[in-house]
């Protein structure tokens, strides 16, 4: 991956997945520029003519952008996260599609929660079906927005990524259920219906009020490693026959309890409580999260990046958390 030609765009850099992408990007020889929010970046969402400098001539282009989800989904926060990838990703399209010298390549992120609620059978980039709901609305509304139109000389990609294993809200969060003793398996159940998970965007899908289901703690967890999530990427930039969604997850999902005993193994915790929807409600509420992280069963399968030959660096979910938590302690030791 040598010469020093090359440019690569990066657009929501400054998340934990983005600062990584970034150094290894500039270590393979690209020229990064950024797009965000923040003082460091190199051009600020809203600037269009800038936006398009960066992306003309540019190889390959990257967005990561999108509001934590890692949060309680009050009204401002429902349509946060979804302007905050829908509008970044309409940005994108409108400069690449005025490109003179457009990317060659265009990775997006995207989200696995994209398909159904399912216990019975997983869902791959080839077999599976997309649910409803916000969450499932949001991805759609996403990806909707990256694949439309004829962009003839980008090749495109929809990174559905599973829950990402790393130094990242979503970890640290798992991560303290367990030592607050709640590290069980987790049951759905009766709860007060709301509203919060309801449809968004122009077409709202699935009820206006809050669904359970009696999922007995079997609801699968569909997750991967940050390593992996780095190694997927250029993994997809390598081989040009991958276009479309793919699907980032680690090739074996667990259950909810073999989940919960993995966690409670990574903090040294020998016992969790069993923990009813009525338990862990509270809980999440005061760690400011939505109960769906642990109660939707999310299944989805690395079908296209195993049928092209990527070899998942963490596969099982033991060793992945016994690595993060001593990374995370490292991290902690050093500041």
């Amino acid at each position: 991956m040598g010469g020093n030609a090359r440019r690569a765009v990066v657009a929501g850099a400054s998340g934990f997945i983005g600062q990584r992408l970034v150094a290894e990007l500039r270590s393979a020889g690209y020229d990064v520029s950024t797009i965000g929010r923040g003082p460091h970046s190199s051009v600020s969402w809203g600037d269009a003519q800038g936006i398009s400098r960066l992306i003309d001539g540019a190889q390959l282009l990257i967005n990561l952008s999108g509001k934590n989800v890692g949060c309680r989904y009050t009204e401002a926060a429902r349509e946060q996260i979804l302007a905050s990838r829908v509008d970044t990703t309409r940005a994108l399209h409108s400069a690449v599609a005025q490109a003179a010298l457009p990317p060659q390549m265009w990775l997006n992120a995207s989200t696995a929660t994209i398909y159904e609620h399912s216990i019975h059978k997983p869902n791959t980039e080839s077999t599976g079906i997309l649910g409803e709901g916000f969450s499932v609305d949001v991805a759609r509304n996403w990806e909707e927005e990256f694949f439309t139109g004829e962009l003839p000389s980008t090749r495109r990609v929809a990174l559905r990524m599973a829950i990402v294993l790393g130094d990242g809200p979503a970890t640290r969060k798992l991560l303290a259920i367990a030592r607050l003793g709640l590290g069980g398996t987790q049951y759905d159940g009766w709860w007060p219906s709301h509203r919060r998970y309801r449809g968004i965007g122009p077409h709202p899908s699935g009820p206006v009020r809050s669904v359970w289901y009696r999922t007995a703690g079997q609801q699968r967890f569909s997750w991967i490693h940050v390593d992996d999530v780095l190694g997927a990427i250029w993994h997809v930039i390598q081989h040009e026959e991958i276009s479309g969604a793919v699907n980032l997850a680690a090739p074996n999902p667990v259950v909810n309890h073999e989940l919960m005993a993995s966690l409670r193994q990574a903090v040294g915790r020998k016992i969790g409580l069993p923990v009813h929807r009525w338990m862990l409600e509270p809980a999440m509420f005061l760690l400011r999260v939505e109960p769906e992280m642990l109660l939707k069963s999310r299944w989805a399968l690395p079908e296209v990046l195993q049928a092209t030959g990527y070899q998942f660096k963490w596969p099982q979910l033991e060793a992945a958390l016994a690595d993060i938590v001593g990374s995370l302690g490292k991290i902690s030791a050093s500041h």
